[in-house]
């Protein structure tokens, strides 16, 4: 009988000695000195996760490894493990990432699209991220537009230029449906919060003028005021002679200068011999842009010119117009 109960002591001893280690490793932190990446792929057991683990000294001592497989199988977490790439940072102990492998909170990368730019460069930048998945790699603009459900549209002003954070794997499609459909919700949001009897006969029309207020000024207090001066050409009757157009027209053929005879070859973006607005927008406007050109501000300039610091000077008349040329273009009073 003692014999008996000296085993069944030396159990106990030995089961809490266990009990206290497991514990002790579960909540250790891991043996991190930066971020490491850790990729799970659909159907991956915890046993080769911690495996793969195990080799890269991530997952140490090797009873750790035991003891992480034990407390899933009693805990009934083991078949919850989700796919994807998670990111373990330094202080993070064993259950915590176990956690972090059932909630999928996987790691989110980032792609930013500044305003401004063209559907063109932004699609650059998406082809040439590591993180996205390229199912269309050969795609075109607009083979592209009709993957996303928006056949016929064209490309150009309709990705909401923003942050985008997103999980590795996510396709080209998907990204572009979801900032196509930003851009989407914040212009209908800001055409129907529009000022009345403005000269727009859609909101399509209302993005290509937000792309050209975009395109015209970096100073945000400024956009308000270039989409006065265009709203008041276009209920004149004027044309909007705005060389953004221009260069847009032209293209890769665009040297960084514009001469007389782009001003004379007649293009749908060429503003000055064309009426309106052109056919698309020429950039990506952010939603001040949009707002600007849905709440111009009111006045009676028709006419502004660059003072070389990043602001304009705006004029009522021609004749105001040409000495402000004189001034701020040519240097002479």
């Amino acid at each position: 009988m003692r014999t008996f109960f000296n085993l069944l002591l030396l159990i106990l001893i030995a089961a809490g000695a266990l009990y206290w280690d497991a514990g002790r490793l579960l909540k250790t932190p891991l043996p991190l000195q930066q971020a490491e990446s850790l990729e799970i792929a659909p159907g991956s057991s915890l046993t080769s996760i911690l495996n793969g683990l195990q080799a890269r000294n991530i997952v140490q001592p090797p009873r750790l490894a035991l003891y992480l497989r034990l407390y899933a199988r009693f805990t009934g977490v083991s078949a919850l493990i989700k796919a994807g790439e998670y990111e373990l940072a330094p202080g993070i102990n064993p259950l915590d990432m176990l956690a972090l492998l059932v909630e999928g909170k996987t790691r989110l990368h980032t792609l930013l699209i500044v305003e401004g730019r063209t559907f063109a460069q932004a699609l650059k930048l998406l082809r040439e991220h590591p993180a996205i998945r390229q199912t269309r790699a050969q795609a075109t603009a607009e083979e592209l537009m009709a993957a996303i459900g928006r056949a016929g549209v064209h490309p150009e002003g309709r990705l909401f230029p923003d942050t985008y954070n997103f999980p590795k794997g996510t396709t080209d499609v998907a990204f572009l449906q979801h900032a196509a459909e930003a851009m989407d919700k914040a212009l209908a949001q800001e055409w129907e919060a529009r000022e009345a009897d403005l000269p727009y006969a859609s909101p399509e029309e209302a993005l290509t003028m937000a792309s050209i207020i975009e395109k015209e000024t970096g100073a945000v207090a400024e956009r308000p005021e270039i989409g006065g001066v265009f709203v008041r050409r276009l209920r004149l009757g004027m044309r909007l002679q705005t060389d953004p157009t221009i260069i847009y027209g032209l293209g890769e053929a665009f040297d960084g200068n514009i001469r007389r005879a782009d001003l004379l070859a007649d293009n749908p973006y060429n503003s000055y011999t064309r009426d309106g607005l052109p056919p698309s927008p020429i950039c990506l406007p952010s939603r001040a842009a949009i707002h600007a050109a849905l709440h111009p501000a009111p006045g009676s300039a028709i006419y502004f010119v660059s003072k070389g610091d990043g602001t304009h000077q705006f004029s009522d008349t021609l004749a105001e117009h040409e000495a402000a040329v004189r001034r701020y273009q040519l240097g002479r009073p």
